[in-house]
């Protein structure tokens, strides 16, 4: 029955949802080219304004944004990032309704982004290997009452808000290190005991993971379990349809990967209701 919602609301040709911040720089970043963006399998592919599949694969009827998450994600993007079809960055801010995207600089930092940094209602996290991080700032495993690198006030009573590198590995190396208003922040390492299923694009490393990868288990350590749930199936499912489209199949509705993202579902709602 589950299976069935979830095909319904698909096959009813739902409007894109409204835009969020992804799609916001996407269109932003876009009016700024000076060239069209081609992804790969060429010029003539129509894809929706929503979820950036094809008409015949589409995901915008399926209602996966959870409305009591406590995290916000920030979402610093290299240049084509919010351009790429396969980019999961999308996904997390489909889900987590505070999600914030800005378009990285290596020369300066928007105003914008840095008033969110600021704002006294949240915490920001860093998150990163902590190897990578310099031996004077604080290098966190788990969300903590923890002060700043440079003795700011802990951050009690504050949200957390999980600052991500969306690129490719050595472009988020190269934004770490060329990002110095990230510098008085704590960074959160995490070491999942799971290898990457990410399949849209090779990386080297079994343990590098995609950029909604990392947000899911950023959230189940904010304690949103529900959201951290929906948004693993939602990577699953936002991958079943986009390799069925790559490879000119038909979607699975019935599929295992549906079936789990309508139990994360439900059972979201049942927690929500339980509230």
């Amino acid at each position: 029955m589950g299976s069935m919602l979830i095909e319904d609301a698909a096959a009813t040709g739902a409007a894109p949802r409204p835009a969020h911040a992804v799609a916001r720089l996407r269109a932003a970043r876009l009016a700024v080219s000076t060239r069209p963006f081609l992804a790969r399998g060429g010029p003539k592919g129509e894809r929706c304004e929503g979820c950036r599949l094809r008409p015949s694969h589409c995901l915008c009827g399926l209602p996966v944004r959870q409305a009591s998450v406590r995290a916000g994600v920030c979402l610093l993007m290299h240049d084509a990032e919010p351009l790429k079809p396969s980019n999961t960055g999308w996904l997390v801010a489909d889900v987590v309704p505070d999600t914030f995207a800005f378009g990285w600089s290596r020369t300066q930092a928007s105003e914008e982004l840095l008033a969110l940094l600021d704002d006294p209602r949240w915490q920001p996290y860093v998150v990163f290997p902590g190897e990578y991080a310099d031996s004077a700032r604080l290098v966190v495993h788990a969300l903590e009452d923890v002060g700043c690198a440079h003795g700011e006030p802990a951050s009690r009573g504050r949200r957390p808000l999980f600052v991500l590198l969306d690129a490719t590995w050595s472009q988020a190396r190269k934004m770490f290190r060329k990002s110095p208003y990230l510098d008085r922040f704590p960074v959160l390492s995490l070491h999942p005991g799971q290898v990457s299923a990410y399949r849209l694009r090779r990386a080297s490393r079994g343990d590098h993971f995609c950029t909604s990868e990392v947000a899911a288990l950023c959230l189940e350590l904010s304690h949103d379990d529900a959201a951290s749930r929906v948004l693993a199936q939602w990577l699953e499912v936002f991958t079943h349809h986009y390799e069925q489209a790559r490879n000119q199949l038909p979607v699975q509705w019935d599929g295992a990967q549906h079936q789990r993202l309508n139990a994360c579902l439900a059972h979201a709602r049942g927690e929500a209701a339980e509230r």
